[in-house]
């Protein structure tokens, strides 16, 4: 009997001296942890960009935007560039005459280049009248229009063929 209980003290001992070097081992696991970086949240698309990706997507069956919002102007005109290759387009933007800003801004796909009109009131308070005004505003193009199509983003319109 004796011999059997240190056969059993032994393979004892051997299993918790197995089990010390394996938590030892574990242990050092993660010493040398990768630092991982949080990737980069998308940035939220503002009422333009959304409504851009829309005309996009649903082009030409596009809808006019129900009320007037300052992020998106309608366009009274568009100018085809004067020289080919132009990077640029002038537009007509209806804006307020209570705006103490005004502008216009694009987003290009393959085929269209959406543009809008935008403007910032002079205050919240006060009164404003309804009068419209209208004013020439320059928009610099990442590429050439070459044959793509200008769509005001406020109405859906198209208002050149490239």
């Amino acid at each position: 009997m004796r011999g059997s209980h240190l056969s059993r003290t032994r393979t004892f001992t051997a299993v918790l001296a197995l089990a010390a070097a394996g938590a030892v081992a574990l242990s050092g696991c993660g010493q040398n942890q990768q630092k991982v970086t949080p990737a980069v949240p998308p940035k939220k698309q503002d009422e333009f960009e959304r409504r851009a990706d829309q005309i996009v997507h649903d082009w030409p069956k596009v809808s006019p935007v129900h009320g007037r919002r300052q992020a998106l102007l309608p366009l009274v005109a568009a100018q085809r560039p004067e020289k080919t290759g132009a990077r640029e387009i002038t537009v007509t933007v209806g804006h307020s005459a209570c705006d103490a800003r005004f502008g216009a801004r694009s987003q290009e796909s393959k085929d269209l280049v959406v543009i809008t009109g935008w403007g910032k009131r002079k205050s919240a308070k006060g009164m404003c009248t309804e009068q419209l005004a209208t004013d020439k505003v320059t928009v610099h193009l990442k590429s050439a229009l070459d044959g793509r199509k200008v769509v005001d983003a406020a109405t859906g319109k198209q208002l050149l063929k490239g």
